[in-house]
């Protein structure tokens, strides 16, 4: 069983920046994709951006390109999310998700709990 925590939210203004962290426990993750997905007040889950195993490939929604860089370090279970440029739109909880079948964008069956992020403006 995979499990995956994240960590590294908070609040922070507009123009500022965060790092997430989510790590993974259990089974290693090392083998898996792995994907932020964040979720805004009264709106749906959106994908944020995505990891292959290996690093190789990436994959970024549109609505955050350029701001946002994903990153894993297989040796410590754990990948990253580093967010430039916040905007209140922004503020959602970000999850992070983990699977072993191909396809950045999904499924993914392994999820965190969630990680708040508040920017204020």
């Amino acid at each position: 069983q995979v499990h995956l925590g994240e960590s590294g939210g908070g609040l922070v203004q507009a123009g500022g920046a965060l790092r997430f962290s989510c790590a993974g426990s259990g089974r290693t993750v090392s083998s898996y994709k792995m994907g932020w997905f964040r979720q805004a007040p009264g709106k749906e889950g959106e994908f944020v951006a995505a990891i292959t195993w290996n690093g190789c490939s990436i994959l970024y929604a549109d609505s955050v390109k350029g701001r946002l860089t994903i990153s894993r370090d297989n040796a410590q279970n754990t990948m990253y999310l580093q967010m430039n440029s916040l905007t209140p739109e922004d503020t959602a909880v970000y999850y992070c998700a983990a699977d072993s079948m191909a396809g950045l964008g999904g499924p993914y069956r392994y999820w965190g709990q969630g990680t708040q992020v508040t920017v204020s403006s």
